[in-house]
């Protein structure tokens, strides 16, 4: 199914695919993407109404769960157009930090983002979301952002082009012929060793590939974007195809 231009919508419209669309993405993680000992769980932030990010957890392995195949690095690289390293980093000291979960101390190893139109609709929720992504990936938790909007005058290269020289890594410029991005963005470990991005560019109409989330430095499961995606899509409701399929 190729990738639709949201644009077209109003953003109550994409707010409610985007509810499915992080669903499913989870549903598909659970259902035997992610390795035993590993979950994924939907979760907001306080500004929001509603589930806003994806949280991956480690836990003890159920051995009686089938899981996905984890790949590494040197032997299977990720399959995406440009993969880039930053900068060496200094070793930083742990920081502390406040989180407020339900019952649990799972140790959180990754996040999954879905970018909607009130990210980057002003300087502030701009600065907010590149500041909690970057802070993640600093704090040792890789990130995947799925960016479906086009660059707008605060982020003309995407929302990569702002997070990535923040992260160590050189400028980024979108390609002209695909202004849409996918991002993974690969945690260096506690020695120092710099972070990796791996990036896909998009355009509306191309499908949408498997993306690389990590778990641990060096390695990744495939994160099934498409089959999520499609399963939302199916709930689109007909007002709305009808703008996202002009005849």
């Amino acid at each position: 199914m190729p990738l639709h231009d949201w644009t077209r919508v109003e953003a109550y419209a994409y707010h409610d695919f985007r509810i499915g669309w992080l669903v499913a993405i989870r549903r598909v993680l659970n259902d035997g993407a992610l390795p035993p000992g590993y979950y994924a769980r939907a979760e907001q932030t306080l500004r929001t109404m509603g589930p806003d990010v994806l949280t991956l957890q480690s836990k003890e392995p159920d051995t009686t769960r089938p899981g996905g195949t984890v790949l590494t690095v040197p032997a299977a690289p990720p399959r995406v157009a440009i993969a880039a390293t930053g900068a060496p980093r200094v070793p930083a000291f742990a920081q502390k930090r406040l989180a407020i979960r339900h019952s649990s101390d799972d140790r959180l190893v990754a996040i999954v983002e879905l970018v909607s139109p009130g990210n980057t609709s002003s300087a502030q929720p701009l600065r907010e979301f590149v500041k909690k992504v970057v802070t993640a990936v600093d704090a040792g938790i890789h990130a995947l952002v799925i960016d479906p909007f086009p660059p707008g005058k605060r982020d003309p290269n995407g929302l990569h082009g702002v997070i990535w020289p923040r992260l160590g890594g050189a400028p980024y410029t979108r390609p002209d012929d695909k202004p849409l991005a996918l991002a993974a963005y690969e945690s260096g470990d506690a020695a120092g060793s710099p972070h990796r991005c791996y990036v896909q560019p998009l355009a509306v109409g191309d499908p949408l590939p498997d993306m690389p989330l990590f778990l641990r430095p060096d390695e990744y499961v495939y994160a099934p974007l498409e089959r999520a995606y499609q399963a939302a899509y199916a709930d689109v409701l007909p007002q709305d195809r009808a703008k996202l399929e002009p005849r």
